[in-house]
């Protein structure tokens, strides 16, 4: 049976970064059937538990929901916004957290970030390497491409600069191992 992917960036920018490297890294595992989102689709008001008790978990979160529980592999390149997640993402994953604590459930990931600074979003990863595992993420690999501009080329082969390109193709490769035990 086909594999299910489920591949986002983490940003609600209609130029993200992060949503190129998560589709073009999607796009690498052939034998699967890939569904690549846009958070723009998954409307929610700012989570508070006045709004939650007043008016119940919003569709388009458990729409969101549905769409993770479909997954054999979730991979997700998360955009930092002063080290952290973005607004936007961070309020899905809220809300989203709310109607499923353990909303990953159990399913495999691979965890990407980048950004156009040298770090390449370190930080946010770091803190989604401790915070995804609580709800249910097993994370497989992980991978943070510095300076997007300079290190990325999807006509050049995606990854272009070498020490990346052998780390980042190491992440896939694992990832695609584990999807397929």
């Amino acid at each position: 049976m086909q594999p299910t992917i489920i591949a986002f960036g983490a940003s609600s920018s209609r130029s993200s970064i992060n949503k190129i490297f998560a589709s073009y890294t999607a796009q690498l595992f052939e034998a699967a059937a890939v569904k690549i989102l846009d958070l723009n689709d998954f409307h929610a008001p700012l989570y508070s538990i006045d709004v939650e008790q007043e008016t119940g978990i919003p569709a388009d979160v458990k729409t969101f929901s549905r769409y993770l529980d479909s997954a054999d592999l979730i991979i997700i390149s998360l955009a930092e916004h002063n080290g952290s997640y973005s607004a936007y993402f961070k309020n899905l994953l809220d809300w989203t957290s709310r109607y499923k604590s353990k909303l990953f459930d159990n399913k495999k990931m691979l965890l990407l970030s980048t950004s156009s600074g040298g770090r390449g979003g370190k930080s946010v990863m770091e803190a989604a390497l401790v915070r995804f595992p609580i709800h249910g993420a097993d994370i497989v690999a992980h991978f943070s491409l510095p300076k997007f501009q300079e290190n990325f080329d999807a006509r050049q082969g995606g990854v272009v600069a070498e020490d990346l390109k052998q780390e980042y193709e190491a992440a896939v490769q694992t990832t695609k191992s584990a999807l397929q035990q």
